[in-house]
């Protein structure tokens, strides 16, 4: 679920490295969450068939968009 969400994704290696500045790693994190909260609403507005397509079911998307956009 999270491969389909999230390809593409190349500033969570900022979030995670410590030795990498402050107000980059604070930038990355935005990013990231904005990044979850677009990827969401995009999900949240998928049809029966288009979830069929990506692979993902019923209970994983209600999953997915059970969680908080810092996760």
């Amino acid at each position: 679920m999270e491969r389909t969400l999230s390809s593409g994704l190349h500033f969570e290696q900022f979030t995670a490295n410590s030795t990498s500045p402050l107000p980059l790693r604070m930038a990355a994190t935005l990013l990231l969450w904005q990044r979850r909260i677009v990827s969401r609403r995009q999900l949240a507005r998928l049809d029966a068939r288009l979830l069929a397509d990506a692979g993902i079911s019923e209970s994983q998307r209600h999953a997915e968009l059970g969680k908080p956009f810092w996760r």
